[in-house]
């Protein structure tokens, strides 16, 4: 039996079929899962209609998150599709990619601003806005990486993003418990994906992590779509407000 038969979810910031959120989407309708996709702009829209029909959705929503008419009509649809909604994946994120280069102290007002509300703000926005419709509980999972807690070559300004999202993670997994919401952010190694080729020199640092990782093997999206699958599953109610590392063991290596 399908362990999330009758399960209904978004997922948003699915960008190609190379996406975490596409690896993510997959694993979950595997499980049997219901499933509604956004995406951002006209191009986006013409990779993600196709990948969403191919796991029998026909629930695709053009959608901003730095857009409060844009959040409200999302939801608004969601509302009138489904009941109940019982699982959110939020993989978005973005910064001005020559924020990537250089020092982060050079990093400009309006980029941080813009940079911590689409990869940090927007994932609490979200949790608000899906509380009501979580009448079941359920779980909310966001996308980090390792350089929140280290310094990463040409991370700079999104390592402090995502430090900030782990925060609101917790913050939120406290303030939802008791309406049996968990929340999770997810921290895969290295992958080549659409958000990572904007990083300068990253593929040696795939190179590092694979020669590096007690596992001496990349991660995959299929890897991270399976064990994100396992923290929406009723199975996983008791664990919540944790960064999980999908990374090979990487992260304990100095």
């Amino acid at each position: 039996m399908a362990l999330m038969a009758g399960k209904q979810g978004l997922i948003m910031g699915v960008a190609n079929d190379r996406s975490l959120a596409w690896g993510i989407a997959k694993a979950v309708h595997a499980e049997g899962a219901r499933l509604a996709f956004t995406y951002q702009g006209g191009a986006l829209g013409k990779r993600v209609r196709p990948l969403a029909e191919s796991v029998g959705s026909g629930f695709v929503v053009e959608c901003d998150v730095a857009d409060e008419t844009s959040l409200d009509q999302l939801f608004t649809a969601l509302a009138g599709q489904w009941e109940r909604l019982d699982f959110v994946v939020h993989a978005i994120g973005a910064t001005d990619p020559s924020a990537l280069r250089g020092k982060y102290v050079d990093t400009t007002r309006a980029n941080f601003l813009r940079t911590l509300d689409i990869s940090c703000f927007s994932f609490t926005d979200l949790a608000r806005r899906a509380l009501p419709l979580m009448t079941a509980g359920g779980s909310l999972l966001t996308l980090t990486y390792a350089g929140s807690e280290r310094v990463m070559p040409n991370y700079n300004v999104m390592g402090v993003a995502k430090a900030a999202l782990e925060a609101a993670v917790r913050y939120i997994a406290a303030e939802l418990g008791p309406k049996g919401i968990r929340v999770h952010a997810i921290s895969p190694g290295p992958l080549a994906t659409r958000a990572a080729s904007g990083i300068p020199e990253f593929d040696e640092l795939m190179d590092k992590a694979q020669s590096k990782a007690p596992s001496r093997s990349l991660v995959s999206i299929d890897d991270v779509g399976n064990a994100t699958a396992f923290l929406a599953l009723d199975g996983a109610k008791l664990i919540t407000g944790s960064v999980l590392y999908i990374d090979g063991g990487y992260h304990i290596i100095d």
